[in-house]
């Protein structure tokens, strides 16, 4: 929802223009609004629309889903919530019963002393059921207690599951990653209406132990009670439905804030942050985006007050005239005094848990919203999942070749790949070079099975037997021949044994192996080393946090990927930060594995290390340009290749200097392929 400017009510507006409502920081930092207009929002939120009539025709739904969770977690504990809830509702009737019993006793003819002895049984009716029903709440609270968290995580497992199973290409839809992103926000959903049912039922129960009641005085006071909720379920849906609108609308604003504070923290932007005075403009920007955010929670304040307002004023009139009724009732012999008293207590009871049911009701109303958003994302998941069945591979396979393979990001304007062939074949260590977004990421991506050709075919070759193709193979089983070392490889914030044992994220770790892994990427004395050895966490800020240089993660990630002895081993930039000694030492570690029956592809613009390489390919604008050996390629006057080797070799004064130095022959990068 658009924030209003120039509110009276801050010193500090925002700035913003007249026509779209930008903040300075937004266009600054982030190149526009950061919101999503109403046309999507209401588009993507259809459940906002609804009434209340609606909504409470939603209502067995909502608890449908929940109590189905509940009971495929912990059917003990929901079995014990729901005794516990019924006996409550029993005692609430029990307990009215009892007080119209105190009263009619004390209004009948007679000794006061005598109508006093005649209330003692029912005040202790009254006695026993309040005992009961404290009994029964704690026990309520401590069964809800237990299924409360088993229901929370066995939705966001079902969640999180199913986001990671999507295929890669699919999160590059927009469309596709609006929708696992919104279901985020509904992973804490379910255990919030679980408690809200629980109080729910508790109500539900009560009230129909107090209509019961109600209508055996008289059958106009029931009626009269609805009078009552109702327009207070209506603000209250009508508030959900804003508030609900305006979080969807939001969500970019609020995740920007986030960021610009998260930074501030994070030991990598340590030195911008000072030396930069980066901090400064992060500040700047969260101080001026914050102040949006602001205006936008006054104005639904303003609006929950105006809707509270009338929702008040019409339960008002309602409450005057069912106390009229009563009164008239009274009046006119309709209802003994005693009853009357009964009537009083019965309707000051069920007003104030009809307010509450209207209010937990809402409460569920507005959860449901984001536990949809949660199915919603758990159901495109499902519909973009990576295939859980396929054709075996070969075995044992010894060659992966790429047959005119072409890929285009989802919105992009040009392939990222286009007609690519190559052999990767085990024993051998091929190089993919050219220049930034010449597709060489995007190509080990392909090669891993990430991502599915638009056009062409990956094949998976053995020795024997009929080849396999990515999109029919068994994707479980490609991935497990596959071995990654990314240039921007994550840095778990976990102990370094995790950080390497984590290449093999599926099985038992294996500390012998970790350690051999560590040895072979030349990291093993630095760990052992440290304080706490292998059990230090690599990130600074925990009680064991130690802080890694870039070039020894880069030796960690190495021995992760190591670790995990798959026979086809992709890894793109792999010594971009170590020094002479360690980069030698980790591109010979790479021939020796090649030595050893691995199939190593090597993404690199240190193009001294290909003169080794089994053979070379030579990308362009997402083209196979050249291919061959180094001695191959140099030999080819005005290549790509011998250009750009020349132009490294002349910063060591080791050949003639390149004037200009060479570039990729394509007009314009790739619109993904940016830094390899």
């Amino acid at each position: 929802m658009p924030v209003e400017p120039g509110s009276e009510e801050t010193q500090n507006p925002p700035k913003v223009t007249a026509t779209d409502n930008i903040s300075d920081a937004e266009r600054e930092l982030y190149g526009g609004r950061l919101r999503y207009d109403q046309a999507y929002v209401r588009h993507e939120g259809p459940l906002t629309r609804l009434g209340f009539g609606h909504m409470a025709a939603e209502l067995p739904r909502m608890v449908g889903m929940v109590l189905r969770t509940g009971w495929q977690t912990d059917r003990r504990a929901l079995a014990a919530v729901v005794v516990a809830q019924l006996g409550q509702g029993v005692t609430a009737g029990w307990g009215l019963v009892a007080v119209n019993g105190v009263l009619t006793q004390l209004f009948a003819d007679g000794p006061t002393a005598d109508k006093l002895r005649e209330t003692l049984p029912s005040l202790a009716v009254l006695a026993i059921a309040a005992v009961a029903t404290a009994v029964l709440s704690a026990w309520s609270t401590a069964m809800s207690g237990r299924l409360e968290p088993q229901v929370e995580r066995a939705v966001s497992a079902r969640y999180y599951t199913a986001v990671t199973g999507v295929e890669v290409e699919a999160t590059e839809r927009p469309e596709v990653q609006r929708v696992l992103e919104a279901g985020k926000f509904g992973t804490d959903s379910a255990r919030s209406m679980l408690r809200l049912s629980v109080g729910v039922g508790n109500v539900v129960i009560g009230m129909a132990a107090a209509a019961v009641v109600l209508a055996a005085l008289h059958w106009a006071l029931l009626p009269m009670l609805l009078a009552i909720a109702l327009p207070k379920g209506w603000g209250a849906v009508r508030s959900a439905r804003r508030e609900y609108l305006s979080r969807l609308n939001w969500v970019d604003h609020r995740r920007a804030i986030a960021s610009l504070l998260a930074y501030l923290t994070r030991p990598h932007a340590a030195g911008e942050i000072r030396v930069h005075a980066a901090g400064t403009k992060l500040l700047s920007g969260y101080e001026e985006m914050s102040r949006q955010t602001e205006a936008e929670q006054r104005r639904l304040a303003r609006a929950q007050a105006s809707t509270d307002l009338v929702a008040g004023a019409f339960a008002g009139v309602a409450s005057l005239a069912c106390y009229g009724v009563l009164w008239w009732l009274l009046a006119t012999g309709g209802l003994p005094l005693a009853v009357g008293g009964t009537a009083v207590i019965a309707i000051r009871t069920s007003t104030a848990r009809l307010t509450s049911l209207v209010q937990q009701v809402n409460r569920l109303y507005e959860e449901l919203l984001y536990l949809t958003d949660t199915e919603d994302a758990i159901k495109v998941a499902g519909e973009n999942a990576i295939p859980l069945t396929g054709t075996p591979l070969p075995t044992p396979v010894r060659e992966v070749r790429t047959e005119a393979v072409s890929f285009t990001y989802p919105g992009a304007h040009s392939p990222a790949l286009e007609g690519v062939s190559v052999r990767i074949p085990r024993g051998k260590v091929t190089a993919l070079v050219g220049a930034n977004g010449s597709g060489k990421t995007t190509l080990t991506k392909v090669l891993a099975g990430l991502l599915l050709p638009t056009e062409g075919g990956v094949w998976w070759e053995a020795d024997s037997g009929r080849p396999v193709e990515l999109r029919e193979a068994d994707r479980a089983q490609v991935f497990a021949s596959v071995g990654l070392l990314a240039q921007d490889f994550p840095r778990w914030e976990m102990t370094a044994a995790a950080n390497v044992a984590i290449g093999a994220g599926d099985r038992p770790r294996d500390m012998d192996r970790v350690r051999e892994a560590a040895g072979d990427a030349g990291v093993l004395d630095l760990i052992e080393g440290l304080p706490h050895g292998w059990d230090s966490i690599v990130f600074k800020g925990y009680e064991r946090g130690v802080q890694l240089s870039g070039g020894q993660w880069q030796k960690l990630g190495t021995a992760r990927t190591r670790y995990r002895q798959a026979p086809f081993l992709l890894v793109d930039e792999p010594t971009s930060a170590l020094d002479p000694h360690a980069e030698i030492a980790s591109f010979q570690g790479l021939w020796s594995l090649a030595e050893q029956g691995h199939a190593v592809v090597l993404v690199t613009h240190r193009l001294a290390a290909t003169m080794k390489a089994d053979r070379i390919y030579v990308l362009d604008q997402g083209r196979v340009v050249e291919d061959g050996t180094h001695e191959d390629l140099m030999a080819r006057e005005g290549g790509l290749y011998q250009g750009m080797f020349t132009a490294q070799a002349a910063q060591y004064g080791l050949a003639p200097a390149v004037d200009p130095v060479p570039g990729p022959r394509g007009a314009q990068p790739s619109d993904h392929e940016t830094t390899s």
